[in-house]
């Protein structure tokens, strides 16, 4: 068991966000309504597993897709809950997709690197995505300035690898010289087992930045082995990789019907297939608060 907590923090637009305000509004289940949280969570069964190993896990929900400082803003809140909840000192921060980003902004610029023992990002794009660039290029600009007033869709537009290049060289020597242990972990997925409504993402960026997971390079996932600050301070950065292929959704644990190739499809129990893949992510969370516990 881990001495600090352990906090989910979820990516920009996240999928769930209606089955979880329906289910929270609902009372017509007959089942365990923490079981029916858990397996339609944007973080699938990943709680439920860390909690059934010892730790103390919160799941957190930050701004849908507002600017990465709004972001981060909304996250120091609630880490700063869950620290008060478990009496803790510090937090484990693990940040899928844009969770990494908005972990890295909150402790540089809200002050919580002594509140950080450490930040695992998992399909984090550290160095931005050429996707976003495309979008942006192709109306996206125009729809979120757009859409300002009803919706803010801001977080979009801090995806550029312009704009996470001028954060990371902003951010270099407090990340260099904090006490925050970072690690990344990346992965990547053939174009034929994407999820298809990200597939088209998938071969803009398979063209201009080779493997990816479908959102985001795999070289944006890794970020960098080193961070040197400007007094010369070094902090190596651990970089992991997904020891079977996964998409940017996978990573989070969920399965889907493009894992399958056609020539498996008659050979196989489709519901086995889901339920070994999905374990097998579960596994990498497990692996990955286990190492947490001996910081």
């Amino acid at each position: 068991m881990n001495r600090y907590p352990i906090v989910l923090a979820h990516g920009i637009a996240r999928f769930d966000f209606l089955t979880q305000s329906l289910l929270r509004r609902a009372n017509l289940f007959i089942w365990d309504m923490s079981r029916a949280f858990d397996r339609l969570h944007y973080f699938k069964r990943i709680a439920s597993t860390l909690q059934a190993d010892g730790h103390r896990v919160y799941e957190t929900d930050v701004n849908w897709a507002g600017p990465v400082e709004t972001r981060a803003k909304d996250l120091r809140r609630q880490v700063e809950a869950a620290l008060a909840d478990s009496g803790a000192e510090r937090a484990h921060i693990i940040g899928h997709s844009m969770g990494g980003l908005d972990a890295r902004h909150m402790i540089v610029d809200e002050g919580m690197g002594d509140r950080v023992a450490s930040l695992t990002t998992i399909g984090t794009p550290h160095l931005g995505t050429s996707f976003a660039n495309w979008g942006l290029a192709h109306g996206g600009h125009e729809a979120i300035v757009a859409l300002r007033q009803r919706l803010d869709l801001g977080g979009f537009l801090t995806l550029t690898a312009t704009e996470r290049a001028a954060f990371n060289e902003r951010a270099r020597h407090a990340e260099a010289t904090n006490d925050v242990v970072y690690q990344t972990v990346a992965s990547a997925q053939a174009g034929e087992r994407v999820f298809g409504p990200i597939r088209f993402a998938w071969g803009i960026i398979f063209d201009q930045e080779g493997e990816n997971d479908g959102l985001v390079p795999a070289t944006s996932q890794a970020w960098t082995d080193r961070l040197v600050g400007d007094d010369g301070t070094a902090k190596s950065v651990p970089q992991r990789r997904f020891p079977f292929p996964a998409d940017h959704l996978n990573q989070i644990g969920w399965w889907d019907l493009d894992e399958l190739s056609r020539s498996r499809w008659w050979r196989l129990s489709v519901w086995r297939e889901k339920e070994r893949y999905e374990a097998a992510v579960r596994d990498i969370y497990r692996q990955i608060a286990r190492d947490l516990a001996a910081l």
